[in-house]
């Protein structure tokens, strides 16, 4: 989301806000505002009579600070 300077990220589950934002503001050289976390739950899924489920995963709406821009290879041309 350009507008709010919003970007989601998949991160580990065990990983938490505090790591997130040290990890972004490490590799990308911007400055945090928030981090929301959020644990997406896997599909239900079946092929046939066999029935499985698909693993759940982390995901991590980071906030920058107002003035920050983001990383180049994020922006649209």
């Amino acid at each position: 989301m350009e507008d709010r300077q919003i970007l989601l990220f998949e991160v580990a589950m065990a990983a938490t806000k505090v790591d997130v934002k040290r990890a972004v503001e490490h590799l990308f050289g911007v400055k945090v505002a928030a981090v929301r976390t959020a644990i997406a739950h896997g599909k239900m899924k079946r092929q046939g009579r066999f029935v499985g489920q698909r693993p759940d995963w982390k995901k991590a709406y980071v906030r920058l600070k107002p003035g920050e821009k983001l990383p180049e290879f994020l922006e649209g041309s």
